[in-house]
């Protein structure tokens, strides 16, 4: 009777004390063996990596993560604190370094600033550049480079460049509403049941990557935004690997595009228009600048067999790609006073006739345009109107259109000179396709009854539209009064713009829109500078309303993007000196 039956003792050996199974097991009510590194059950489903012990032994990855998310918080609310004193946090003023580089004179052009000798308006190149108010009282932060990052969120069982699924998925939900805001354009809830999915049948890490960043990034002052240097670092740092293989270019395209506008938001221009270049360069090279055909525009790898509308999807996915690489040719080379990358010469191979950009639930259910053979772009500029172009998506692009053609119409003027026949031509032709265009928009009153992504969209094509004059007329609204009119009327018009968006709007609009508010505060100056001169007793209260609308704008966004800062500190000054 002492001994138990051979059967017995097995079986009392298989099962494991209260408390001993795995954390996955548990909350799964499943029978755990007690396996370790993994146990049977999380090897079997393959979430070996998500296997993980608390025997009191020592403190899972879940339990460090929440004390150090209590820790920073208990921090961020010392920061802000404005009693309390520590002598090991430095704080600076985020515009320091635009006063110093400011000079006392005009306004002037309003991108003359952006290529400052430094190119960042922001002290250090070296991290990530940070926006002003609460944030810049952040600086006493630990370093994203500090240990507990890598022991919590890359541990050696995870694969390298990955972080955990649930970090994963939670990175990705919050990213998922900015993703228009990044110029993304993608089927979300398919990007996010792929985490789960072998590594073969997932985006590309440099991809993730990137998306990761935007989601630290796009969080601040909070403190999962202190991880923004280590998905930088491996986003960049897999960028070569991506090229070498080249097996999935388009996450490429698509991750530099959203690297590069990153360092555009943050003031780090040089490093933006590099990469803004580079993934111009590579949607030429690839092809996609031109037009599908049903023939030969199936998704990439293994996925050839896939149903027709699934194909549609990924091929919706492609045409999307492209126009995120052209919006952002397109915008920033007028703000950074550069060429475009993208070619659209008609007479050449290179001639952009890639569809319009569709919803993407319309390619979902398998609607794709790949029939017409028109040149995109340019039939656009020569007044054809295509049945496929009046989507959200391809509204968009056609502001960016507008904005680039005005800037480099105007550049061909030269002042002292009058402007040739043929090119008082194609101002006024350019003219009257930015009135057209305009006319197709949903007025800027009625925004309250689209979605909310399509809200921001639409806030955006508004205002390039309306800085496309401001463009096209610049140069001449010195030695013309009907150029002068006009670039005043463009300036009334974003503010009227302006005067419809709500604080919680801010949060979403895309970066280059302080770029554009401030091509409209340089047209208000320049008008306030005239009045002062020729009626300086008249009250020009209307004028300094306006101007004071586009710096509540302007500041408030700033504090999101901080290549914007530079300009509120300039308009700041000027209203400061009358």
């Amino acid at each position: 009777m002492a001994n138990k039956p051979p059967a017995l003792e097995s079986s009392s050996q298989t099962t494991l004390q209260r408390g001993k199974a795995c954390l996955r097991c548990r909350k799964r009510k499943m029978r755990c063996d007690g396996a370790k590194p993994a146990c049977q059950q999380c090897t079997r489903a393959k979430k070996a990596d998500c296997c993980e012990y608390d025997d009191g032994k020592g403190k899972t990855r879940t339990q460090i993560l929440r004390e150090t998310i209590v820790k920073l918080e208990q921090r961020i609310r010392e920061l802000e604190d404005p009693e309390f004193i520590s002598t090991s946090v430095t704080l600076f003023d985020p515009h320091l370094h635009s006063r110093s580089n400011s000079s006392s004179s005009s306004f002037g052009s309003p991108e003359s600033s952006y290529l400052s000798a430094s190119h960042s308006p922001f002290p250090s190149e070296s991290s990530p550049a940070s926006p002003p108010g609460s944030w810049s009282h952040l600086q006493g932060m630990p370093s994203p480079s500090t240990p507990f990052i890598s022991e919590m969120f890359f541990e050696d069982h995870q694969p390298k460049f990955q972080p955990p699924l649930e970090l994963a998925q939670m990175l990705l939900d919050i990213f998922t509403p900015h993703s228009r805001q990044c110029g993304l354009e993608l089927h979300m809830g398919r990007l996010r049941d792929s985490l789960s999915r072998p590594p073969s049948e997932q985006r590309h890490p440099v991809f993730m990557n990137a998306i990761y960043l935007w989601a630290c990034f796009i969080s601040r002052p909070e403190p999962l935004s202190q991880h923004e240097e280590h998905y930088l670092q491996h986003a960049l740092e897999g960028l070569p690997e991506a090229l070498r293989t080249s097996d999935k270019v388009i996450d490429v395209i698509q991750a530099s595009c959203l690297l590069s506008l990153y360092f555009l938001a943050n003031g780090r221009l040089l490093e933006g228009s590099y990469h803004a270049s580079a993934a111009a360069a590579l949607a030429v090279q690839t092809g996609l600048n031109g037009r599908p055909s049903k023939a030969n525009w199936s998704p990439e790898g293994s996925d050839s067999d896939l149903k027709p509308a699934k194909s549609d999807l990924r091929d919706g996915e492609k045409i999307h790609a492209f126009w995120q690489v052209y919006n952002l040719d397109r915008c920033w080379s007028v703000i950074l006073r550069k060429p475009t990358t993208i070619p659209d010469d008609p007479d050449s191979p290179y001639c952009i006739s890639c569809p319009w950009p569709q919803d993407i639930k319309d390619y979902e259910l398998g609607h794709i345009d790949i029939d017409e053979a028109l040149p995109t772009v340019r039939a656009f500029l020569s007044g054809s109107i295509s049945a496929s172009s009046f989507s959200v998506p391809s509204m968009r692009v056609k502001a960016s259109t507008l904005f680039a053609q005005a800037d480099s119409l105007s550049k061909r003027w030269n002042s002292g000179s009058k402007p040739s026949a043929s090119l008082g031509e194609e101002v006024r032709s350019l003219e009257h396709i930015i009135a057209l265009f305009l006319s197709t928009l949903i007025p800027i009153n009625q925004l309250d009854a689209v979605l909310p992504e399509e809200r921001h969209s639409l806030i955006m094509a508004h205002t390039l539209a309306h800085c496309a004059t401001i463009h096209l007329h610049r140069s001449f609204a010195i030695d013309d009064a009907s150029s002068y009119d006009k670039t005043s009327q463009a300036a009334k018009a974003c503010v009227s713009v302006i005067r419809h968006i709500s604080d919680r709007d801010f949060s979403l609009l895309e970066p280059i829109i302080g770029p554009c508010w401030w091509s409209v505060a340089d047209v208000m100056i320049r008008d306030l500078d005239a009045l002062e001169v020729s009626w300086p007793l008249m009250d020009h209260g209307e004028l300094r309303n306006d101007l004071g609308v586009i710096l509540y704008a302007m500041t408030s966004l700033s504090t999101r993007f901080p290549v914007v800062a530079p300009a509120v500190t300039k308009v700041q000054k000027r209203l400061a000196s009358t």
